[in-house]
């Protein structure tokens, strides 16, 4: 992340604060300050002593200059125009462009010409901080170092003309530059080719008499910043003419009889402009990649959209034409492995012994400390059994639930999960189909009343519920929850029961049931309610546990890949979308909250918002639209925008963190969630309601009328030679 801002930073500076105003742009000001001798001296200043000194060039004599490069198209015309006319002249290179072509750089000091600073990014230095004009210049001399191996102690300020056009801004920046070793070359003529008025009008003001007499001149022309085709058109004609006026052409320093200021570079300034060439390349490269990454993540992301809200409306009229078959009637085992949950366990129990299907309820307590078996057994309620363990984890609760069920369909259940009356009933309807092996039932947060809840509240029935619905229709389910979930035992035994491989066992067994032949599918309307973290901490350790525990079963089931049937759909439906969706594109997340800052600072921050605002407008409809699938009011949607600065953020680092833990090798240890007890058990009958709504209060069950048919199940369940 440093490294990107980093590289973005310093393309933003050298590609976005590069100021393109023609040299006559720039805004003068007063000249209090400036010197008489230097107002009415010769364009060449130092100004680095207690008195500055000017010089003129030489009469006669001619030193063409050229300003803003050097650019690809137009500076090798120019240089093939001066080597045809045997002349040299010198070249103020701006540093950005002498860092995208320093093969030009090179060409330039080969073939004789002289080198002279332009900044850095051709600002104006009058209108500059001191550390940013020295920064320029700097920055300057490094590339050249880099380029060309040499430094040099020219420099022309961008937007100056003549020594008496000099005022009292650029007066201070040439005192600067005078004190850090430059001296500040202006021009005694001015071109205008800047402002492109012809060819002949650019040979007429250039080879125009100078005010001074027969005195020398430095022309001031362009290779760069624009079209320069006129310039270069116009370069033949300005010197056949000042040669037919015995004028001689040569380079600013010999011009006014001054020492080369050009120097070779030592070698650490040399291996520094190469580094800072190379970082500018990598900033380039890494602006072009990034930009296609992200045009990429954007139509897979449109395209995810389009095909998800597809695939719910699909499911949603497949499930009402298409009932599984005919009712499912028979008994179900249901497991509740409990570490620990003495909070919440009682209504988790209440709710299920309270549905309208018969059932058995299986608490597995895996070492509990706080009591949890205890209390349950203290219920001393009906169809109840406690089996107690030592602490093995979650996965053996589970296998020893699973050994001493009696029934069938077994639905595995959380200990912070609340059951809706019918929730079993539906559950196991699509067992009817004689192909499912397992259902997935709609998991719903209870405890949504903060700005997390909510955003949790969304992200479950946004996120993982449309998901399921394409997961069903596409048959390559990769997750049964664990807070609610169906399973047929006899698959779950010839898978080899729940492993103990990997932290998110839900995912893994539901690929090994996918590899085995098995159908899994989604049951929206066995609604159960499970609490969600209530911190930021506990929400990292809950999400990171996930994250981790998915990329383990990703990779053990990686062979479903290769395989035909209901394991390939599973490898390149389920596995591939997984890949791409909850490990590649949240590792591209934070650069593009990066490039978004960029864009804001360098690009323009009315597009930035817009497209953020469209993509926002995208999940808005796709949330709208899920809300409506699940009969959910949609208030909490004012949440969302606030969604995309904290919550988005952290799961996208729970991604990075569990993606680095993994390539490290690094082992993840089970981080069981802290409970909050806020759960209620719901009614026998009535309308699904959420917390604080009418599906929730502190009854327990409705007793069963002897002779019913949980007495007749109760009885099946005594005597195993009767079956069930």
């Amino acid at each position: 992340m440093l490294a990107l801002a980093g590289a973005l930073l310093l393309q933003g500076y050298t590609q976005h604060l590069f100021d393109t105003r023609p040299d006559a742009a720039a805004h003068p000001a007063g000249n209090a300050t400036v010197p008489q001798e230097v107002r009415t001296g010769g364009p060449v200043i130092d100004a680095g002593g207690p008195k500055p000194r000017t010089a003129a060039p030489a009469p006669g004599t001619v030193a063409l200059t050229f300003d803003d490069g050097p650019d690809p198209r137009w500076t090798p015309e120019v240089l093939d125009t001066l080597r045809r006319a045997g002349v040299r002249a010198t070249f103020f290179v701006v540093g950005t462009q002498a860092a995208a072509h320093p093969d030009l750089v090179r060409r330039i000091v080969a073939e004789g010409h002289q080198l002279g600073v332009h900044t850095f990014t051709h600002t104006d230095l009058g209108a500059q901080p001191a550390w940013r004009r020295s920064l320029e210049l700097r920055e300057t001399q490094l590339t050249l170092a880099g380029a060309a191996g040499v430094t040099s102690a020219l420099l022309r300020p961008p937007y100056s003309s003549t020594a008496e056009a000099l005022d009292d801004p650029g007066w201070a920046a040439v005192q600067q530059a005078g004190r850090e070793g430059y001296l500040t070359v202006l021009s005694t003529r001015d071109s205008e080719d800047w402002r492109r008025p012809g060819v002949e009008e650019i040979i007429g003001a250039a080879t125009a008499p100078t005010d001074r007499g027969g005195s020398g001149r430095i022309l001031l022309l362009h290779d760069a910043g624009g079209n320069r085709w006129q310039t270069v058109a116009a370069l033949d004609g300005i010197l056949s003419q000042l040669k037919a006026h015995g004028a001689r052409f040569t380079t600013v320093s010999e011009a006014v009889g001054l020492p080369d200021p050009v120097r070779k570079a030592t070698s650490a300034e040399h291996w520094q402009g190469l580094a800072l060439i190379q970082m500018l390349r990598a900033g380039d490269w890494t602006l072009t990649v990034l930009g296609w990454l992200l045009w990429a993540a954007g139509a897979v992301s449109v395209l995810r959209a389009v095909a998800v809200l597809f695939a719910a409306r699909r499911h949603k009229r497949l499930r009402r034409r298409r009932p599984w078959g005919p009712p499912v009637t028979e008994p179900v085992s249901v497991i509740v492995p409990a570490y620990n949950e003495v909070a919440g366990i009682e209504a988790a129990v209440r709710s299920l012994l309270a549905s309208d299907h018969p059932v058995e309820v299986i608490v597995v307590d895996d070492g509990s400390t706080d009591g949890t078996a205890d209390l349950v057994e203290s219920l001393n309620l009906p169809y109840l059994r406690v089996i107690r363990q030592a602490n093995a984890g979650k996965p053996a609760a589970l296998n020893t639930g699973i050994a001493a069920a009696r029934a069938e369909l077994l639905v595995m259940v959380d200990g912070d999960t609340v059951f809706e009356p019918d929730a079993v009933r539906m559950l196991v309807q699509p067992f009817a189909d004689p192909t499912v092996g397992a259902v997935s039932g709609n998991a719903k947060v209870v405890n949504r009343g903060g700005l997390l809840g909510r955003w949790q509240h969304i992200e479950y029935v946004v996120g993982f519920n449309l998901d399921r619905r394409f997961f069903d229709l596409a048959e390559c389910m990769p997750t049964v929850p664990g807070a609610v979930g169906a399973f047929r035992r006899s698959a779950l035994l010839a898978v080899g029961g729940v492993g103990e491989e990997t932290l998110a066992e839900d995912t893994d067994l539901t690929m090994a049931l996918c590899r085995d032949g098995w159908r899994v599918v989604y049951e929206e309307r066995a609604v159960a309610w499970t609490e969600a973290p209530a911190s930021l901490g506990a929400l990292w350790r809950q999400r990171y546990r996930w994250c981790y525990g998915t990329m383990q079963a990703m990779w053990k089931h990686r062979g479903a890949l290769r395989q035909r049937g209901q394991a390939g759909k599973l490898g390149r439906r389920g596995v591939l979308y997984l890949l791409v969706f909850q490990v590649l594109l949240p590792l591209l997340a934070p650069a593009v909250d990066v490039f978004a800052l960029y864009g804001l600072v360098f690009l323009d921050p009315l597009r930035i918002v817009g497209l953020w605002a469209a993509f926002l407008l995208v999940q808005l409809l796709m949330s709208v639209y899920a809300f409506r699938l699940d009969r959910e009011p949609l208030g909490p949607l004012w949440s969302l925008p606030l969604q995309q600065f904290v919550h988005r953020q952290l799961m996208y680092l729970v991604v990075v963190h569990s993606v680095f833990t993994a390539l490290a090798g690094s082992r993840l240890r089970w981080q069981r969630m802290q409970r909050y007890g806020s759960l209620r058990v719901p009614p026998r009958t009535g309308p699904q309601g959420g917390p604080g709504e009418a599906g929730y209060h502190d009854a327990p069950p409705e007793p069963v009328a002897p002779g019913g048919y949980r007495a007749h199940v109760h009885e099946a369940v005594r005597d195993p030679g009767q079956g069930l």
